[in-house]
């Protein structure tokens, strides 16, 4: 009885952690993946998936060659275009600036350089 007692308090405590505690994504984006999903009319997992090929920038900090804004937008949408042929370039762009961090919309992808 008292081990069963210690197994129930363990996979309870482990089940807390895990709540509370959601996996972190290899390049986690950093908006929130729900929202953006729903709006592109793809899963969660498709959004993960395409995302963890993109080479984001630290922090959300600028891009400092234009360079690395098209070449991770090329393997974002072209990632993406597979869970739905109809995410175009114009549609894609809209929805991650609506969910940009601190609320920049288009020019925080604008290159330093």
């Amino acid at each position: 009885m008292y081990c069963r007692r210690i197994a129930l308090l363990f996979g309870f405590f482990v089940a807390n952690i895990a709540l509370a505690h959601p996996p972190a994504f290899k390049n986690d984006p950093q908006r929130p993946v729900g929202n953006i999903s729903r709006d592109l009319g793809i899963t969660q997992d498709a959004f993960v998936t395409c995302f963890n090929n993109v080479n984001p920038t630290p922090d959300g900090a600028r891009p400092e060659a234009r360079e690395r804004v098209q070449s991770n937008k090329k393997v974002l949408l072209s990632c993406l275009k597979r869970f739905d042929s109809e995410i175009t370039n114009d549609s894609l762009d809209a929805v991650m600036d609506r969910y940009r961090p601190d609320g920049r919309g288009r020019e925080a992808q604008e290159p330093m350089h």
